[in-house]
């Protein structure tokens, strides 16, 4: 039995790029579907993706989602599409359709959950992305992540991956914007799910292509991203350390208060004594938050891993496609 293969491609404003995308990926996987979701297009892309498709003859559809942002898009698309594997990659001509076969295969071949497309590992994405501070923000959160789960991954944010039908159907996306590309990577590492990185070439847009990144307040989502996976992924850490700053303050603020004590037996700063008497309290309720809360996130991991177990089982019951050998 072939394999069912889902081609998800998200697109807003991308009518210079959509038709030479869909014809780039049905020229190397014609039996693919190929899903474009027109994420509140103001322009003509929903209407060129559907001619295109039409014309090429390929199998595919053109979803419509109104809730902007391509974690709204992706979401869609995993709801509605039902296949084997499903490739998700950006519409505007940046990631090389050919790789598909290279990165569809180690899911095909059972040795992964997640295929990840690296542009950095060749040095392509250092070349061609004309925004340094959008490398340095790349770096900071793949180093964080690395950090916290004890991975050696390369390329977080890559937007061009394959992925395993137990995987989608176990994702919840609780994302709506471009923070999906490392929420899906989060995702894999705390449910321990295989990941491969493959190194692809990677360009940058066309000329007439049109970004929608935006340096200044994508800077800001990607420390609010850093922020968010310590606060929901390592909540035990992120509270003791403000507990720990709490109770520094706490006690920095009451030095003059130490100091009439042993001076004098009287305390004449009295509002720095409630200040650090306040701060002292904070601390110890944040470091209670965090115990409670790492208890709570382990049940819910107990409880993930449950289900995922029993979505893998569902879809391992199926007649398995055949081996593939690179």
């Amino acid at each position: 039995m072939m394999p069912r293969i889902a081609i998800i491609l998200p697109a807003f404003n991308e009518e210079q790029t959509i038709a030479g995308t869909i014809e780039a990926f049905h020229a190397e996987m014609p039996d693919a579907q190929i899903v474009v979701v027109d994420n509140n297009s103001q322009d003509a892309t929903g209407r060129i993706a559907a001619d295109t498709l039409e014309r090429l003859g390929a199998a595919g559809t053109v979803i419509r989602e109104a809730r902007q942002g391509k974690g709204n898009a992706v979401r869609r698309a995993f709801l509605d599409i039902d296949a084997d594997v499903y490739v998700l990659a950006d519409a505007d001509l940046t990631y090389p359709a050919n790789r598909i076969h290279d990165l569809i295969l180690p899911v095909l071949n059972g040795d992964a959950e997640m295929v990840v497309g690296d542009r950095h590992s060749g040095g392509h994405y250092a070349s061609e992305n004309k925004r340094p501070l959008h490398s340095f923000g790349n770096v900071l959160v793949q180093r964080l992540v690395n950090r916290l789960f004890n991975a050696s991954l390369v390329d977080i944010m890559s937007g061009y991956r394959a992925f395993s039908r137990s995987f989608v159907k176990s994702y919840a996306i609780l994302v709506e914007g471009f923070q999906i590309d490392t929420d899906m990577t989060l995702h894999a590492l705390h449910r321990r799910m295989r990941i491969v990185e493959l190194p692809v070439e990677y360009r940058d847009r066309p000329v007439g292509s049109v970004s929608k990144l935006h340096t200044f307040s994508d800077g800001i989502r990607v420390l609010f991203t850093i922020v968010q996976i310590l606060r929901y992924y390592r909540p035990l850490a992120f509270f003791m350390a403000l507990s720990i700053i709490c109770a520094l303050a706490g006690l920095i603020v009451a030095v003059p208060v130490f100091d009439d004590w042993f001076s004098t037996r009287y305390i004449t700063h009295v509002a720095s004594a409630v200040l650090a008497a306040a701060l002292e309290t904070i601390a110890f309720l944040l470091l209670a938050v965090g115990i409670i809360l790492d208890s709570i996130s382990h049940h819910e991991k107990l409880k993930a891993e449950l289900h995922y177990l029993s979505i893998h089982r569902r879809s391992s019951a199926t007649e398995p496609p055949a081996k593939i050998k690179s």
